[in-house]
């Protein structure tokens, strides 16, 4: 933008620079033709040359260098064939000229001033003085090539610095701007090499000062935004804790009350009541995990985590849910270990998540698998089921918080798979719902990139 600024500011400027100064130039010849007439004709009075007004006497003719003659001596440049002059006398009739002049005519009624001719190959600039008084008429002109040759050298050296210059001030300008926007560039890095979680401001060495406010209210920014995380991170231990231990109070009072005599009207009561509060617990974890998942408890530092020991880990987790929804359930791994680079807690969520998903949609003797495998460039996880599955023009709408399909035979809240999408953005991951290879039912593949970590 700026070197298109100076163009279009500089290039308008030096053409009416040069057309300026050719006008001006045009102006300074005439008036150099003209004053050279005149001081010819002032030469011919004061001398009192009797012969210009004698009939008698002959044509003079003032001789010059040929041109080709010219340019040997002169190396190339002519310069006495590029003027003349004509004096004619009372009768208009030629008495002295030079050799180049003797071809042009005089016209039939001359008159003082300017105007062009072309005779000899070449255009001439021509001034006429008609001094009745003196009884002469003084003819003086210079080849139109003479001139161009001057405006061609004003051209050259109006227009050749500026277009020599622009191509090398585009470059310094760009040299310039690259060099000033640098700080900007530090800026960028460090904001990407900022640990998630870090409460270091950011400090630019030699930032300059207009940057300096922006330096600070960034920092200001990262600050308040990590203490608005940080209460978040507490408000969800808080909640966890104020509501596990009520919780689990009541299904300990539950399972007292069941073990004791009682009518069976109200032991059908009270299992209900347990297994409503089984229910609620449920879904507090689902929220607390999605909370915490959202207030950024899983975006600390990464590690190297064995995805198949996390899976053996959320397998155990749900082995009692396993064995009462009788289904049948494999886990398929392709390899003793996969590391991945990610967060545990995260991927165990995701595990759990779609492992349960699967078991509400399989009704009893259903299957449900899992499968780990490496490719070059990624580490997938499918679980599969033959339950009744999804249609593909709802799959879209199944990542939506607290949407259930009506298939679903278990007590979900509709955030499995809500914390299942948020758990693979983490990890830069892709999920796919695809037609299960058992017949029926649904894939969902989670793809994770390898990173030079995991693919060691």
């Amino acid at each position: 933008m700026i070197v298109v600024v100076m163009v279009a500011v500089l290039l308008p400027l030096g053409l009416y620079s040069y057309w300026r100064t050719l006008k001006e130039t045009h102006e300074l010849l005439d008036g150099r033709l003209a004053q050279s007439a005149r001081t010819l004709d002032v030469l011919i009075q004061r001398a009192s040359i009797d012969a210009l007004h004698k009939p008698e006497e002959g044509l003079l003719v003032v001789p010059i260098l040929e041109r080709k003659a010219e340019e040997q001596l002169m190396h190339g440049r002519t310069y006495e064939t590029e003027v003349g002059y004509q004096v004619f006398d009372m009768h208009r009739r030629l008495r002295l000229t030079t050799a180049n002049f003797a071809q042009l005519p005089l016209p039939a009624a001359p008159e003082s001033g300017f105007k062009n001719y072309y005779f000899d190959g070449f255009g001439w600039r021509v001034f006429t003085l008609v001094d009745d008084a003196g009884g002469v008429l003084i003819r003086m002109g210079e080849r139109d090539d003479s001139r161009r040759d001057i405006t061609h050298a004003m051209w050259l050296d109006l227009g050749l610095p500026t277009l020599l210059g622009l191509p090398l001030l585009a470059l310094l300008v760009g040299w310039a701007v690259k060099r000033g926007l640098l700080p900007l560039q530090r800026l960028t890095e460090a904001l990407g090499s900022r640990a998630p979680g870090s409460r270091q401001p950011i400090k630019l060495e030699r930032a300059p000062q207009e940057l300096q406010p922006v330096v600070g209210a960034l920092n200001a920014q990262l600050e308040r935004l990590e203490d608005a995380l940080e209460r978040e991170r507490r408000f969800s231990a808080d909640v966890a804790h104020e509501l596990r231990t009520p919780l689990a109070s009541t299904m300990i009072h539950l399972d007292n009350a069941l073990s004791t005599q009682i009518l069976p009207d109200t032991k059908v009561a009270l299992s209900s009541a347990q297994s409503g509060l089984a229910r609620l617990a449920r879904r507090i974890e689902q929220l607390l995990a999605l909370a915490r998942l959202e207030a950024g408890v899983a975006a600390g530092q990464r590690h190297e985590i064995d995805l198949v020991s996390v899976a053996m880990n959320v397998i155990d987790e749900l082995a009692p849910l396993l064995g009462e929804s009788g289904v049948e359930f494999a886990f398929i791994e392709h390899d003793e270990s996969l590391k991945v680079l990610g967060y545990e807690a995260a991927l165990a969520a995701l595990l759990r998540n779609l492992i349960e998903n699967a078991m509400h949609h399989v009704p009893s003797g259903g299957q449900v698998q899992l499968s780990m495998s490496r490719t070059v460039k990624a580490t997938v996880i499918d679980v599969i089921d033959n339950g009744p599955g999804i249609p593909a023009e709802r799959r879209a709408s199944v990542f939506a918080r607290f949407h259930r399909e009506a298939s679903s035979s278990g007590d979900g809240y509709g955030l499995g798979l809500s914390i299942v999408q948020r758990a693979a953005e983490l990890h830069g991951a892709s999920i796919e719902l695809l037609d299960s290879p058992l017949g029926k039912g649904l894939r969902v593949r989670v793809t994770m990139p390898v990173t030079e970590t995991t693919s060691t």
